[in-house]
């Protein structure tokens, strides 16, 4: 039996205007997707539990079949151990985004223009935090460099008592001030993201951005606080050698500390621009390499509904049906039986712009065990089904299980 999971991130959305009123799955033409809903089962589960904030570290570890109440330290450290850092049992990490404020001089009243800095290349990016960790990095503070706008501070002897370090997706187009932590303990941090404006507004790399029209990654902003994760192996939780396939560091982060492999695949962006070819060969290529798993990430739904962009939402749950299910569901049928399981790890609603903590839908197929179904899948056949999962890691056990 091979295992294949398609995670849309943010997928599950509330109805938007802008598309009268429908939610970008009932508007997206999905026929792959669909044709699986008809003969599989559908319903609604609870990824995000009660408490915990609805991040995609939380979802994505919940999907995966771990349980975020037990095992969940913090997002930043995951993307830490994408990105290569050797963390010691004493170190706090933090994402460090690169992001873009407005002009203001006092840096309370700077509003926050864009969370990802116009979509920033990781090549500049890289250019940018070098400038940040010649300014600050020192024996307490490093920084380290991700992809387009994610990147990483690891504080030695640090503490995750900070007060509320906001993530800059939720404050999209809002003045910071009210967003800036006033903890004692995270004083330093927020001097650091003050001063950063200094650093990089005139920076090269900036420079050239606005020269092209492009909005400058003029501040650092430091969120996400944690410590060292450990995850149990998934091979030993769920004897299945299995593989991660993303473009962000989170995600990759997650597979690491579960000892799963995490290929790189060329062009993969996290955005609209992704690789959905080039990733849908490289979960073919890693089941040919004896995964009995394929844990396959998208974030470009996520993406659109942080940036509130319905069309581009539509287009994205459209693009993996055309790019990657296309490739994928041949492949898996020379195998003879499989599952397939396709679900959001949490809604990223257009109208809010940031994540929601609401139940979201998802379809299990399975190749030798067909279903009555729903005609086609969003958020409301879903709930007709009455069909109820409370928490991802469930699901997991119930997709997995013969």
């Amino acid at each position: 039996m091979k295992y294949a999971v398609i995670l849309y991130d943010g997928m599950a959305d509330y109805p938007v205007p802008a598309l009268d009123g429908k939610t970008p799955m009932e508007c997206a033409n999905k026929p792959l997707f669909d044709g699986m809903a008809k003969k599989g089962e559908v319903g609604l589960v609870k990824t995000i539990g009660d408490g915990l904030k609805p991040g995609s570290e939380i979802g994505n570890l919940s999907v995966l079949g771990y349980d975020p109440y037990e095992c969940y330290t913090g997002r930043s450290p995951l993307e830490a151990v994408s990105i290569g850092v050797e963390l010691k049992d004493t170190d706090v990490t933090l994402r460090c985004n690169l992001v873009t404020v407005s002009d203001e001089e006092n840096y309370a009243d700077k509003t926050m223009v864009d969370y990802s800095a116009g979509d920033i290349s990781t090549a500049e990016a890289h250019e940018l935090i070098k400038a940040v960790q010649e300014a600050f990095g020192n024996e307490i503070y490093r920084f380290y460099g991700g992809v387009a706008y994610r990147h990483c501070l690891v504080w030695e002897n640090g503490t995750v008592d900070l007060g509320k370090m906001t993530p800059p997706h939720d404050i999209t187009g809002r003045v910071v001030g009210e967003y800036l932590s006033t903890s004692e303990n995270a004083k330093d941090l927020i001097a650091m993201m003050k001063k950063s404006y200094d650093v990089l507004k005139d920076h090269p790399v900036n420079q050239a951005r606005i020269a092209k029209g492009e909005l400058p990654a003029n501040s650092i902003w430091l969120w996400g606080e944690g410590t060292k994760p450990a995850l149990e192996s998934f091979e030993d939780k769920f004897g299945l050698k299995g593989s991660v396939i993303s473009a962000v560091d989170l995600l990759k982060g997650i597979g690491g500390c579960a000892k799963m492999r995490t290929p790189d695949v060329e062009g993969a962006t996290g955005y609209m621009d992704t690789n959905f070819a080039g990733k849908a060969a490289c979960a073919v290529e890693e089941f040919r390499n004896g995964a009995d798993f394929v844990y396959l990430h998208f974030e470009a739904p996520d993406e659109c509904g942080h940036r509130n962009e319905p069309e581009n939402k539509v287009r994205s749950i459209e693009l993996i049906d055309e790019l990657v299910l296309s490739v994928l569901l041949p492949e898996l049928e020379k195998y003879g039986d499989y599952k397939v399981m396709i679900l959001p790890d949490h809604p990223t609603p257009i109208v809010t712009r940031t994540h929601a903590s609401d139940p979201v839908p998802y379809m299990i197929y399975d190749s030798t065990k067909e279903k009555d179904g729903v005609d086609t899948i969003n958020e409301n056949t879903a709930k007709t089904t009455g069909n109820y999962f409370d928490s991802g890691a469930l699901l997991m056990k119930h997709f997995l299980k013969d």
